[in-house]
């Protein structure tokens, strides 16, 4: 499991490089952004550009992440592929979550105040 971390001067930007957020990795995908995230005081932008499929458990994993924030901590979701969406949409968890479509990331807009890290 591995997410790319970019912090910038205005928010924390991951991007999550797993194609599947199942059943099979839901838990460990949850444990690992939580402690990414967790503490953080600016708004998390979560890129899901990669993630093609996600079942109960993934919807689940991501519902446990966003109330493990701070209500005053925003958790925004990057650039949802149709399949995703469709999730969100059905069980109508697109009007708990903020949604938005692809931003440039944040290294592309300004290289001098993003730093990068790879988790794993």
């Amino acid at each position: 499991m591995q997410f790319i971390v970019e912090e910038t001067e205005s928010h924390l930007h991951v991007t999550v490089t797993e194609a599947r957020i199942d059943a099979a990795i839901a838990t460990q995908f949850k444990d690992k952004l939580r402690e990414i995230v967790v503490g953080r005081r600016k708004p998390v932008h979560l890129d899901m550009a990669a993630v093609d499929f996600m079942d109960s458990s993934g919807l689940g994993a991501m519902i446990a992440v966003r109330k493990s924030l701070p209500e005053t901590v925003e958790l925004v979701l990057l650039a949802l592929t149709p399949n995703v969406e469709r999730v969100f949409r059905l069980t109508r968890m697109d009007s708990v979550f903020d949604i938005r479509p692809a931003v440039p990331a944040p290294h592309a807009s300004r290289p001098h105040t993003a730093q990068k890290e790879q988790r794993e």
